[in-house]
C-alpha cells in the first residue's frame, strides 16, 4: 500500500509540474512572460475605480451576500478589477467585505505593481500578502522560469513552493512545451524577498531532463538581483606544470557599489594560488585593486640532466613568496579634471604564464603597456571644448625575453631564461602634453597651438633604436642610461575654400621648435656628456581633395582624388637625440598627409614634399560596400637619418624601417569589402618601390547560419632584408570558429601560426553545447608561443557559462 501512494505521489507531481509548464506556455500568458514585469492592462496601471469599488466583466454573474460568483462560457475569461488589483479566470468569487478573492481555470492576477501569477486555481487575501496556488508558474525578468505545483505566499515577502522546478532555460517553443537544458528541482523551495534569495531543500540538477547532482540545500540569489554574494562558475583545466587546478570564485557583496572577488586556485601539483579582487565605486570615482600570492617554488622546462634535452615543468629552486598586483583608479575631481593611476607589478617573470591568470595585460590608465609589459602611472588630465593637458609619470616593468639570446631560445649559459633588463626601460617623470585653439576664426582659418615635455631617466645603456650603434663605437657594456629631456611647442593654421564645382583648398601653415638636454651620452661619440640642443621646422602647404559622386539604382559610386603639397626647411635630426618615441611608424590612409607622420617628436621630416592618393568607395545597399585606397609621397632629397643598422648585419649595414627614408615612401594600399552583413574584410599594406610588401595585414569575419561564425586574420612584417635572430620580422596567421554539426552540438577551434618560424604557436581544440540557455566546451589546448618563459604547455580545459548563475572569470557584475 505504502509503495501505491508513493507511485501515486509521484505521479501527482509529474501531472501537476507538467500543469504549471504547460500554463507558462499558453498564449494568453506570452505576451507578459516575454517582459521584465509584465505589463496589465491600462485599467490595471490607472484605476479610476472609486475606492472599494468592484467591475466585473463575465458571462454571468451574481451575487450571493457579499460574495460575487462570475462564470465564463469558455471562450473568454472572467476579468474582475478592484483597488488596482486584477484577476482573471474562468469561475471566480469575490469577496466585497473582506476582498478574499477565489478563481479557477487559466487564472492570471496581477497586483498594481505588474507583478503577475498564473495557475490553474488560485485563492488570495484582499492585498495578496497570503495567497494558495495550484500549478503555479511565473518567470523573471532575465528569463528564468519557476515553477510549482503548489505555491503558498506566506507573507508579503516569503513564498513557498512544493515540488518546484527552477530553470535559466527556455521552456516552450513554437511546439509547446520543452525540456529546459538545465533546471534544478527541489522538494521545497521558498523564494524570500527580504533576503533575495531562492533556498532549494533536496535539490536535483538536471541536465537535458537527465539527474546530475543532488544536494541536500542549494542556494542562490533571486533572479532580479543584479549582484549578490555567492560562488561563480569555476574555471577547470589542466596543465602539465600544475596538474588539474580548478578555480573557485567567490563573490562577497559589501554594498551596491563594493565587492571582494576571493578566487583561490588549487592545483594537484603545485602549492595553491591565491587571487583576490576589490572593487569600489565612490561618488567621483573607481578603484579596482587585484592580486594574487603564492609560496612555491619555479617550474616550467629546464635541462635538469645537462644534456641538452630540456624536460617539462622541472622544479627548481628553493620556495619563495610570490605574488602580482593589478589595480587602477579614476576620478572625476572637480570641473573638467581627472585623476587616475595603474599600479602594476609581479615578483615573478613568469606568474601569469605559470598560473595562467586572466587578463593580465589591460588597457586602463592614460598610458598602456604593450605585450608582456607592466605599467605603473599617476596622471593628471584636463579636458574642454577648446583645450586639453594631460600630466604623467610612469615606471614599466618588462616580462618580455630578451632578444639577444633568441639563437639560444632565450637562454643563458646555465640553461635559464633570459629578461629583458628593466634597468634599460626609461622612467618617465613627468610627460606633459597640451593643445589649445581660441574660439574665434583667426583669418579666416582655425589655428591650434600644441605643448609636449618630456624627462626620461635610464639606469641602463640602450643602444639600437634609440641610439643607432654606428654611432657608438666600442663595447658600451658598463654604459650608464642617456637621460634626456625635452620641451617641443607647435603651431599650425589652417583655412578651408571649397569652389563653386566641389574643389576642397585647405592651405596650412605649421611651425615647430625642440628643445633638448641630454646627460650621460657615451664618452665615444666624442661629444660632451651632457649636451643642450634645439631645432626648429617651418612648414607651408596646401591640401586639396575633389570628391566626385555618382548616384545609380544599384547604389553610389564616389571617387576622391586627394594632393598635398608642402614646402619646409631641411630636418634637423641630430645623432645626439635619442629615439625614444619615434621607432614604430605606421603609414596608412590618414597618417599619410600628416605634417608629423612619425607617432612621437624625436624624428621630424622636412624638405620639399608631395603626396599622392586616391579613394574608391562603393556602396550597394545597407551593410553592402568596397573601398580601395592607393596613395604614396614624395620628397625632394633622401632622408639617411631615418635609417638605422641591420641587427644582423656583420658589415652595418643599414635599412629604412620607417618607409620614408628614400625619396619616394612606400605605397600605402588600404580597402574593404562587405559583400552582405555577414561577412566582412579588410586589408592594409606598404609596399616598397620594387614592389615588394614591406607591412601587411588583412582580415576577414564571417557568420552563417544562426551561430556559426570564423575570423581569420593575417599579419606580416618584412622590414629588415636579413633573417637572423635579431630581426624584428614577423609572419602570423590566426584563426577562429564555431561550427554547429547536430543540433546545439558544435566544435570550436582556434590557433595561431608563427609561420616566421614554422610552428603552430597556439591552439585549442573543443567540443561545444550551446543552446542560449547555457555553453560548456571541453577540449585540448597547446601554448607554444616564443615569449612563454615556461616552456611549451599542453592541458585540457573547461569553460561553462550559465544563464542566471554567469560564467567562468572575473568581473561577475557591475556597480552602482
Amino acid at each position: 500500500m505504502q509503495g501505491d501512494r508513493d507511485r501515486r505521489s509521484r505521479a501527482l507531481r509529474v501531472r501537476l509540474l507538467a500543469g504549471a509548464a504547460l500554463l507558462a506556455c499558453l498564449p494568453f500568458a506570452e505576451e507578459a512572460l516575454a517582459q521584465a514585469q509584465p505589463v496589465p492592462d491600462q485599467s490595471a496601471v490607472s484605476d479610476v475605480l472609486p475606492q472599494g469599488a468592484v467591475y466585473v466583466d463575465a458571462d454571468s454573474a451574481g451575487r450571493v451576500g457579499d460574495t460575487i460568483v462570475a462564470q465564463s462560457n469558455g471562450a473568454r475569461r472572467v476579468y474582475l478589477r478592484a483597488d488596482g488589483h486584477v484577476l482573471r479566470g474562468e469561475n471566480l468569487t469575490y469577496d466585497l467585505s473582506t476582498g478574499a478573492a477565489a478563481a479557477d481555470g487559466r487564472v492570471e492576477a496581477i497586483a498594481p505593481d505588474g507583478t503577475v501569477v498564473y495557475a490553474s486555481h488560485l485563492e488570495a487575501d484582499g492585498e495578496l500578502k497570503a495567497a494558495v496556488a495550484v500549478d503555479f508558474a511565473t518567470r523573471f525578468s532575465n528569463g528564468a522560469s519557476l515553477m510549482a505545483a503548489t505555491a503558498v505566499r506566506r507573507s508579503e515577502r516569503v513564498n513557498e513552493l512544493n515540488y518546484a522546478v527552477f530553470t535559466p532555460c527556455p521552456i516552450c517553443d513554437d511546439k509547446g512545451p520543452k525540456t529546459p537544458s538545465l533546471s534544478i528541482q527541489a522538494e521545497k523551495v521558498v523564494q524570500d524577498e527580504a533576503l533575495r534569495a531562492v533556498i532549494y531543500r533536496n535539490a536535483m540538477f538536471r541536465i537535458g531532463g537527465v539527474p546530475v547532482f543532488y544536494t541536500p540545500f542549494f542556494a542562490h540569489p533571486d533572479p532580479t538581483v543584479e549582484r549578490a554574494s555567492g560562488f561563480l562558475v569555476p574555471i577547470v583545466n589542466y596543465d602539465e606544470g600544475r596538474g588539474v587546478s580548478i578555480e573557485t570564485p567567490y563573490l562577497h557583496v559589501v554594498s551596491p557599489s563594493e565587492d571582494w572577488l576571493i578566487s583561490p586556485q588549487f592545483n594537484t601539483r603545485v602549492s595553491p594560488l591565491l587571487n583576490l579582487q576589490w572593487r569600489r565605486r565612490f561618488v567621483n570615482g573607481t578603484i579596482v585593486a587585484r592580486g594574487g600570492y603564492t609560496y612555491e617554488r619555479t617550474f616550467g622546462d629546464f635541462d635538469r640532466d645537462g644534456d641538452g634535452d630540456y624536460e617539462s615543468n622541472i622544479r627548481f629552486g628553493d620556495k619563495e613568496h610570490r605574488s602580482y598586483v593589478l589595480s587602477h583608479g579614476e576620478f572625476d575631481l572637480w570641473g573638467p579634471w581627472r585623476l587616475g593611476f595603474t599600479a602594476e607589478r609581479t615578483s615573478d617573470k613568469t606568474l601569469f604564464d605559470r598560473y595562467d591568470i586572466q587578463n593580465p595585460y589591460q588597457d586602463n590608465g592614460l598610458y598602456y603597456g604593450d605585450r608582456r609589459r607592466l605599467i605603473s602611472q599617476v596622471y593628471a588630465e584636463r579636458q574642454t571644448d577648446r583645450s586639453y593637458i594631460s600630466i604623467a609619470a610612469f615606471s614599466i616593468q618588462s616580462l618580455r625575453l630578451d632578444n639577444r639570446f633568441a639563437d639560444t631560445d632565450f637562454r643563458d649559459a646555465e640553461g635559464f631564461k633570459v629578461f629583458e633588463n628593466d634597468g634599460a626601460l626609461p622612467i618617465v617623470a613627468p610627460l606633459i602634453d597640451a593643445r589649445w585653439e581660441p574660439s574665434g576664426l583667426i583669418g579666416g582659418g582655425r589655428l591650434r597651438l600644441k605643448g609636449s615635455a618630456v624627462s626620461l631617466y635610464r639606469d641602463v645603456f640602450v643602444g639600437a633604436p634609440v641610439l643607432n650603434p654606428d654611432i657608438v663605437p666600442g663595447d658600451p657594456t658598463g654604459l650608464s642610461g642617456v637621460d634626456s629631456r625635452r620641451i617641443t611647442g607647435q603651431a599650425e593654421w589652417r583655412r578651408v575654400f571649397i569652389t563653386p564645382n566641389g574643389l576642397r583648398i585647405e592651405p596650412f601653415v605649421d611651425g615647430r621648435v625642440d628643445f633638448y638636454a641630454l646627460s650621460d651620452l657615451p664618452p665615444m661619440m666624442g661629444v660632451e656628456s651632457d649636451e643642450t640642443l634645439s631645432r626648429t621646422r617651418a612648414s607651408a602647404g596646401v591640401d586639396l581633395s575633389y570628391p566626385l559622386v555618382r548616384r545609380t539604382p544599384r547604389g553610389d559610386i564616389i571617387l576622391e582624388p586627394v594632393a598635398q603639397l608642402s614646402v619646409s626647411n631641411k630636418s634637423d635630426i641630430d645623432p645626439r637625440i635619442p629615439n625614444e618615441d619615434s621607432q614604430v611608424i605606421e603609414l596608412d590612409e590618414s597618417s599619410l598627409f600628416r605634417m608629423d607622420r612619425f607617432s612621437g617628436y624625436d624624428l621630424v621630416e622636412g624638405g620639399a614634399r608631395f603626396t599622392a592618393g586616391a579613394r574608391a568607395t562603393i556602396r550597394w545597399s545597407e551593410g553592402r560596400s568596397a573601398s580601395l585606397f592607393v596613395g604614396r609621397s614624395y620628397r625632394a632629397d633622401d632622408e639617411d637619418a631615418f635609417r638605422t643598422t641591420i641587427p644582423d648585419s656583420t658589415t652595418g649595414a643599414l635599412y629604412d624601417p620607417t618607409g620614408l627614408a628614400s625619396s619616394a615612401s612606400d605605397w600605402v594600399v588600404q580597402g574593404s569589402f562587405s559583400p552582405s552583413d555577414r561577412i566582412r574584410s579588410w586589408g592594409h599594406a606598404t609596399v616598397d618601390g620594387s614592389g615588394d610588401i614591406r607591412r601587411a595585414e588583412a582580415a576577414l569575419d564571417g557568420r552563417w547560419g544562426r551561430r556559426n561564425l570564423a575570423s581569420f586574420s593575417y599579419i606580416v612584417d618584412r622590414s629588415n632584408p636579413l633573417s637572423g635572430p635579431l630581426n624584428r620580422n614577423y609572419e602570423f596567421v590566426q584563426l577562429a570558429g564555431q561550427q554547429f554539426v547536430y543540433g546545439h552540438w558544435g566544435v570550436a577551434v582556434a590557433g595561431i601560426a608563427d609561420l616566421e618560424r614554422n610552428v603552430i604557436t597556439r591552439q585549442e581544440v573543443g567540443l561545444l553545447f550551446d543552446d542560449d540557455c547555457f555553453r560548456v566546451e571541453i577540449g585540448y589546448r597547446r601554448d607554444n608561443t616564443r615569449v612563454r618563459a615556461s616552456g611549451p604547455s599542453d592541458g585540457v580545459y573547461l569553460r561553462l557559462n550559465l544563464a542566471t548563475f554567469g560564467g567562468s572569470g572575473y568581473g561577475q557584475g557591475g556597480l552602482r
